[in-house]
């Protein structure tokens, strides 16, 4: 698609996050049959708002920060994303974002449209009262587009509990009334569901489970490199390690460490949040940065940030198979790299889809305030990725595609039936 062809607003956001989004809606235009002729609903984001947020200091000054919420297709029902902080934070990060949350959605069949949220801030560097006030004066200048039956936030990026709490606390006191269904991933005991908190890397080892069952790979003993060890990272981890699995290297912003013969996720954790480094691991040895894509392994999970696997590093890697815990970690060209050398990819939007996946049923409970148990979580997770994955799995088999591609057909499919069956408002 040519420049000429976007909106005005997006003449300069052609490259970047969002550049990768359009050309995987390139990929599988080929693929949707009849469907085909409303693809261009995808390549434009229906509501991109841009915010100023602005607060005062600690010090009495005043600091403006730049805010997004992307809602990028509500044909299947309200838009449901997460919220990020980071210093790199872009309207084009962000319109991706949301894209690939339409296509999650849709992908586990969860009745959302995407959409997703950022503000440009390194939350470090806030004090804690800085860092609420923020929270709260974005809420408030998003609110217009938010709500239960409209766009409903979550956690991503430097975001969790707490800050979800702000913000339904935030959107209440400026309704009128307390709605716990506005976000989703919660403390419980605002209307949380439980499991939330590992659900996207438990959804990660569920999929990779499924995947090594058709290649033939066993999980007993099958070694596994994590790349970030946040929630979805150190969740993963522990579900891999108790399955039987080996952890043999870690990467996150403090360093990385290798330990061939498997390392205790739960010691790590409690290491960490004891106050300890990751390179300061005891039974694991530290390694160059660079040296973790090459680590022998039979699973790689990146679970950091967007455009990780590059065509620098793709070439390195050993896996058998590649889980995308972190969305958009792999560019187009590696991936094509990885493929030509015979590794399975399962995408982001099938493999961290687990996050999505507890985010509905915690909305589904705060609409019937009715909560259920950790175990009927774990049960229902479990039963929605497995479905998903076969039935992505039989389309990649039957038009002999890539995982991607396939996960995208199903996706894109369900988007633009709902779309065409709506029709157009005159």
């Amino acid at each position: 698609m040519s420049i000429k062809q976007l909106p005005s607003y997006l003449h300069g956001e052609h490259v970047g996050p969002w550049a990768i989004f359009l050309e995987q809606i390139d990929r599988v235009t080929p693929h949707l049959d009849q469907y085909a002729g409303w693809v261009d609903t995808l390549r434009r984001p229906k509501r991109c708002l841009i915010v100023d947020v602005p607060i005062r200091m600690d010090d009495g000054t005043v600091h403006h920060f730049e805010g997004y919420r992307v809602q990028h297709n509500i044909s299947r029902g309200p838009g449901k994303g997460g919220v990020r902080y980071h210093p790199d934070v872009t309207l084009s990060e962000v319109m991706a974002l949301a894209g690939w949350m339409t296509i999650k959605n849709a992908a586990v069949n969860l009745p959302y449209g995407g959409a997703k949220g950022g503000v440009r801030v390194d939350p470090q560097a806030l004090s804690p009262a800085e860092l609420e006030r923020m929270t709260r004066r974005y809420t408030s200048e998003i609110g217009i587009i938010i709500g239960p039956e409209h766009d409903i936030p979550a956690p991503d990026v430097n975001t969790n509990e707490k800050i979800m709490a702000w913000m339904m606390d935030t959107y209440s006191m400026n309704v009128g009334a307390t709605t716990p269904g506005v976000v989703t991933g919660k403390p419980v005991s605002l209307g949380g569901s439980l499991g939330r908190r590992d659900a996207t890397g438990r959804g990660c080892y569920i999929v990779a489970r499924e995947a090594m069952a058709r290649i033939g790979m066993r999980m007993a003993g099958a070694r596994v490199a994590i790349q970030g060890y946040g929630n979805v990272g150190n969740a993963a981890a522990r579900a891999f390690h108790d399955a039987g699995a080996r952890i043999v290297a870690v990467q996150d912003a403090g360093g990385t460490i290798h330990a061939p013969g498997g390392l205790d996720p739960h010691a790590l954790c409690r290491h960490l949040d004891g106050g300890g480094a990751l390179a300061d691991f005891p039974g694991a040895g530290k390694i160059p940065q660079e040296d973790f894509w090459s680590v022998d392994c039979e699973v790689l999970l990146p679970a950091a940030l967007e455009n990780q696997i590059t065509v620098a590093n793709a070439g390195a890697i050993r896996a058998r198979l590649l889980v995308e815990g972190a969305n958009g970690p792999t560019a187009p060209q590696a991936e094509d790299i990885l493929l030509d050398r015979g590794v399975l990819v399962v995408p982001d939007v099938l493999a961290n889809a687990g996050g999505v996946t507890v985010s509905y049923f915690e909305w589904v409970q705060n609409s019937a305030s009715y909560f259920w148990t950790e175990a009927d979580i774990h049960d229902r997770l479990d039963r929605a990725l497995t479905e998903a994955f076969r039935a992505i799995w039989q389309v990649a088999e039957d038009k002999r595609i890539p995982l991607r591609t396939a996960a995208f057909v199903v996706a894109c499919a369900r988007v633009l039936e709902a779309r065409a069956l709506r029709g157009l408002y005159p």
